[in-house]
């Protein structure tokens, strides 16, 4: 299986240490989508909505390690069951506030990704396929939100 990157993902979060543990922790921070000029008119009516769902590599997470702590919690968890950088096929996946298009250029807030990052996949969010009221949180519902510590990768 090959997968190319499709664009990139431009944030003012120079490191891992800097970026967000996730989006909804930071729903101001902006950033931009460049897609790459082939596939701009793919991305028509993509202003339609008011979320997308941006799916990316982990180009810069570090060593594959199946169980561990993870941001949130100091107790070791299996990677399939948090959303750890560090992971077999090194996948990304974070939904963002659609700001603006132009072009191939898109405008968001709420981002959590580092500057840089290899885009792989852009999905609109829609509501009453992607939200679902009874889902639960699993261990993540225990914990409480906490800020991402320093030297943790």
């Amino acid at each position: 299986m090959v997968i190319k990157p499709i664009g990139v993902i431009h944030t003012e979060f120079k490191s891992k240490e800097e970026t967000p543990v996730q989006g909804a922790f930071a729903p101001d921070s902006k950033g931009t989508v460049e897609l790459d000029q082939k596939y701009a008119e793919g991305l028509k009516d993509i202003d339609t909505f008011s979320h997308i769902i941006l799916l990316y590599q982990f180009n810069k997470a570090g060593k594959v390690v199946l169980v561990r702590p993870t941001f949130l919690s100091d107790e070791p968890h299996g990677v399939f069951a948090s959303r750890h950088p560090c992971r077999p096929n090194g996948i990304g996946m974070t939904v963002v506030k659609l700001l603006a298009r132009s072009n191939n250029i898109l405008e968001v807030s709420g981002i959590d990704v580092l500057d840089g990052t290899p885009l792989i996949d852009i999905k609109p969010y829609i509501t009453r396929f992607d939200c679902i009221p009874e889902a639960n949180e699993g261990w993540v519902a225990k914990v409480e939100n906490r800020p991402k510590p320093s030297g943790r990768e």
